[in-house]
């Protein structure tokens, strides 16, 4: 394999410093409008002669090419690939991948694989068995069946053009990104079936839920838990007969936790490192369509900006391909053929998750006299074990089992107690390798036909948004539903064959809709079941996050008589906080004595929730919020060995037992409710005072709330120049906003956000815009790792484009593939 031109990595450092300044800028794109096409249309992809801040082109010659492929990166690091075939489109996709992040993804197959220790030593050997607890261990045919025709061929040809660009390294090894060359390890090649097989990144519910209310159960009852997590549709829980919720090991989870975490390169992690659950999870995402009655264009608008832990490089990458049958650009994840939001030429979509609960806890009772027995019906039933060999980097490989019952993967055993406990999950199911269904989405002609593409959905369960260039727009809730005839999937349930499961809901037993009279759907991760579903009976799911998002983004939509496409950048980035709103308005009657008391009140009087970088406001609330009022609110309303259990109330229900305290005080309730909100609004001033001084005037929330996309292995990459990390950057916002912030309220720093936000005006598909962060590429050398993060947090964006003379007329660079001869 041969290259020509330099690699992307080492990028000459003049052209960083003089990268974004306009006068550059100008001179470069003029210097593309005018030259460029030339060298275009004799389709001969000549070295370039780079004016500042270009990249020279380059080509490569890749054994198991059909035909030559070309690629256009655009100046936002933005690849458009276009082949003859779509075989040589997924190879292309997976080499390009590679090249760009190559670090990224040989981390994710490790992780997934169960193949870390082997790179990282044995710190990291707990981590991999746990990990290989959750493979698909299926039968192959029924998986790639479940994904459609040519699934198969994609991720086979995805898979060779990884490992194209790998072998292409081993040729030129100076290209080697640093991290392999500071961790002392190389890239492990690829298989088709690794694509599919890993299932421990995706996102699904509740079975920490199911064992946060067991506790719950344990120190009060199950209806308590309802304070921690509000049930919609509203039901009782009820402890299934045969768990005791007092039995249930703090611990159990830690192997699930430890198979789904990010891997961890700092000095203190050994072996078995518990996850924090002291905060919710605010993974989420915000979607919505309009239809073309109430846009400015005439045509609908699809928008998305999926929240997930920010990181460095990007989770998902923004990426155009092209080839006879398929022309699709948007945002997927790096390790997948494909992409799972965006657009192809008739139809727009977008994705936010789901409340469909796809897993459960199973309890069971061991035989004292055969341990590797568990009591099933009437008798005893074996426990399967395989044994593997972890190879392990300065040792022997470690042998270990992995056990599993009817139901999955053994995730603890008490042999004290005689109890194993596994969990049942739809991941290990065929077809639900995470996001990978979208294969199927990329060749839809209509909005009907992307519904009905669906219909496999696996995982993550997931409310669907979509568009077509005909104006006809809808919303399909789609992910693989378990029916529970017997339970509720709410707590732990015993593994003796009273709590099965009984197959999975069809996908005509979930809601969808097309062409509503309102002309808006918006989801926001809220409830989105409508009111005459039968809810109760059919048991997706009854936990959900609260409506503060979707509120905000359908009153900022219903508040014009069209919107526009800015409009829904412009909400993309909105921090106006409707719990804000509610709470302070609380105070607004209110008065103290206590100079900080008052001061405080007097600062958040009339103040509209607008929770920006600079705001004081912002400051004060939040630090009331989260490290205040949520705590002192359950201490005030539980018995004590319960509110231990929650330190964050759902925000919905102290929402709405502060406005309606009555029924949660007891005698002489608004007093009580009212020295409450005053006595943790002064303790809050005097918390912001001891942060950031004496001179309220200085406070900003964004001297507070940073967000920093931190590399996976920064902590064993600090001296490198420059950082791996990118950050930290002033943010605003915060965890109920469109425009997500969530925070950790001991220390502020930012966890999650919008991992990629994208706005398509569907039909005028070069007016689409789009931002990712903090850049396109995954290698720190480059303009492009980081490049993106400035714009996205001023909540500016870049063009998607689309047609090719638009692409042609903002390259960056580009690169022709050939095949080897």
């Amino acid at each position: 394999m041969t290259a020509t031109g330099a690699h992307a990595a080492p990028r000459p450092t003049h052209n960083r410093r003089h990268l974004g300044k306009l006068g550059n800028q100008v001179n470069i794109r003029r210097w593309r409008a005018t030259a460029l096409p030339l060298l275009v249309a004799l389709f001969i992809p000549l070295l370039a002669t780079p004016g500042e801040g270009a990249q020279p082109d380059r080509r490569y010659t890749i054994p198991g090419l059909h035909q030559p492929v070309n690629l256009i990166v655009d100046r936002w690091g933005v690849p458009h690939i276009y082949a003859r075939n779509t075989d040589d489109l997924f190879l292309a996709q997976g080499f390009n991948a590679a090249r760009t992040r190559t670090f990224q993804l040989d981390l994710w197959l490790r992780r997934g694989l169960g193949r870390l220790a082997e790179a990282f030593g044995p710190d990291y050997a707990d981590q991999d068995r746990a990990t290989r607890l959750f493979l698909y261990r299926g039968d192959m045919k029924k998986e790639w069946d479940s994904y459609g025709p040519g699934a198969r061929a994609a991720a086979t040809r995805f898979a060779d053009g990884v490992n194209a660009y790998l072998s292409w390294l081993e040729d030129n090894p100076k290209s080697l990104p640093e991290e392999f060359q500071r961790l002392g390890h190389r890239p492990a090649r690829w298989t088709a079936e690794d694509v599919v097989r890993i299932r421990s990144h995706g996102l699904s519910r509740n079975v920490d839920s199911e064992v946060a209310r067991a506790h719950m159960s344990c120190a009060a009852d199950p209806r308590t838990d309802k304070i921690r997590t509000r049930l919609q549709p509203d039901v009782d829980p009820v402890v299934p007969a045969g768990l005791d919720p007092c039995a249930i090991p703090d611990d159990v989870l830690d192997v699930y936790d430890l198979a789904s975490q990010s891997v961890d390169f700092s000095d203190t992690t050994k072996t078995l490192r518990r996850t924090k659950r002291r905060l919710p999870a605010r993974e989420g995402s915000n979607n919505w369509v309009i239809g073309p009655n109430k846009t400015t264009t005439g045509r609908p608008i699809v928008a998305n900006d999926p929240h997930r832990a920010q990181a460095a490089p990007s989770l998902r990458y923004l990426a155009h391909l092209s080839a006879p049958g398929i022309d699709a650009i948007g945002a997927g994840e790096p390790a997948a053929p494909g992409i799972s939001l965006g657009h192809n030429d008739k139809v727009a979509f977008g994705l936010t998750i789901a409340g469909i609960d796809q897993e459960d806890l199973y309890v069971y009772d061991l035989d004292p006299a055969d341990p590797t027995r568990y009591r099933y019906g009437n008798g005893w039933e074996k426990i399967t074990e395989h044994t593997e060999k972890i190879t392990v980097a300065g040792e022997k490989p470690r042998e270990v089992t992995l056990a599993f019952t009817r139901h999955g993967p053994v995730i603890k055993t008490d042999p004290t107690n005689h109890k194993a406990y596994a969990l049942r999950t739809v991941w290990l199911q065929p077809g639900t390798s995470p996001y990978f269904g979208s294969i199927a989405n990329l060749r839809s002609d209509t909005a009907k036909e992307f519904d009905a593409n669906l219909r496999h959905w696996g995982t993550p369960s997931l409310n669907h948004v979509y568009a077509d260039t005909k104006g006809n727009f809808g919303w399909t809730l789609a992910g693989l539903a378990p029916r529970r005839p017997n339970h509720d999937g709410l707590l732990p349930v015993p593994g003796d064959g009273r709590y099965e499961w009984d197959g999975f809901h069809p996908s005509s037993d979930l809601p969808r809709t097309s062409n509503p009279a309102s002309g808006i759907i918006a989801t926001a991760n809220n409830y989105t079941l409508p009111a005459d579903y039968p809810a109760k009976e059919r048991k997706l799911g009854f936990e959900w996050e609260g409506p503060a998002r979707h509120d905000r983004i359908v009153e900022v939509l219903t508040a014009k008589p069209k919107t526009s496409v800015e409009d829904s950048t412009k909400l993309q980035n909105d921090r106006v906080s409707l719990v804000a709103r509610r709470l302070t308005a609380l105070l607004a009657p209110l008065t103290s004595k206590d100079p900080a008391t008052s001061a405080a009140l007097q600062m958040l009087r009339g103040w509209n929730g607008d929770e920006h970088t600079n705001s004081t406001q912002a400051t004060l609330f939040e630090i009331w919020f989260s490290r205040h009022l949520s705590s002192a609110f359950a201490k005030a309303v539980l018995p004590a060995d319960a509110a231990e259990l929650v330190s964050y109330p759902d925000y919905t229900v102290m929402l709405e037992a502060l406005e309606n305290p009555k029924s949660w005080f007891g005698d002489d309730a608004v007093a009580k409710r009212d020295q409450l909100l005053l006595t943790t609004l002064g303790q809050a001033h005097a918390d912001a005072t001891k942060l950031l001084g004496a001179d309220t005037s200085k406070w900003k929330w964004g001297d507070l709330n940073k967000m920093t996309f931190r590399h996976p292995a920064s902590a064993r990459l600090s001296s490198a120049k420059p950082s791996f990390d990118v950050g930290p950057l002033p943010h605003g916002g915060s965890w109920y906003t469109v425009n997500l912030s969530d925070y950790d309220p001991d220390s502020f720093d930012g966890g999650a956000g919008a991992s990629v936000r994208v706005v398509m005006d569907v039909g005028n598909w070069d007016a689409a815009q789009a931002i990712n962060a903090p850049g396109q590429s995954g290698d720190h050398r480059d303009p492009n790792y980081r490049d993106l993060a400035p714009k996205w947090n001023k909540g500016e964006y870049f063009p998607l484009l689309y047609t090719r003379s638009a692409i042609e007329k903002n390259a960056q660079y580009r690169i022709q593939l050939n095949p080897k001869k």
